[in-house]
């Protein structure tokens, strides 16, 4: 009895490694689900080079996770790049911080998935706002991710 069990075990495991391969969806399909208020959207490029930065600064505790934080770190003058995802719903959860970064002179962008964005930060949970602080470890992608950012064109 208990080899029939474990049998179905493995069954149901290797069914659940097939699913999660075929979960990943393309830059287009996440696309379409964005709000309308994702502007800068950073390129498919540019959100590579923020995951990785985002795994980066995770590793080392240099991230701020979450709008309550990221808000809390802002209005006390904190400085980083705010990654914030695109298919965030309802749009008034996170409405408030580009004007707050555009007032203190921080760049932001938009990534199109808050799912895509939580996993970077080496998290299970969905994430719809992180701030990447700058560390020595690494200067050189913050650096370059800070000049493609800043360079990204702002919303009237």
């Amino acid at each position: 009895m208990t080899k029939v069990k474990k049998e179905k075990g493995i069954k149901e495991e290797e069914a659940g490694a097939t699913e999660t391969v075929g979960t990943e969806k393309s830059y287009q399909e996440l696309i379409a689900n964005i709000n309308p208020i994702a502007n800068p959207l950073a390129t498919k490029k540019l959100s590579k080079k923020l995951y990785k930065c985002v795994k980066k600064a995770s590793k080392l505790k240099q991230i701020r996770r979450g709008v309550k934080e990221v808000q809390k770190f802002i209005n006390k003058g904190e400085t980083g790049i705010v990654v914030l995802a695109g298919d965030t719903l309802p749009i008034d959860v996170y409405c408030h911080l580009p004007v707050m970064c555009e007032d203190r002179s921080l760049p932001y962008a938009y990534i199109p998935s808050k799912v895509d964005l939580g996993s970077s930060a080496g998290s299970k949970r969905p994430t719809c706002v992180i701030m990447i602080k700058s560390h020595e470890d690494y200067k050189e992608a913050y650096d370059e991710c800070f000049e493609e950012v800043s360079a990204l064109p702002k919303p009237l």
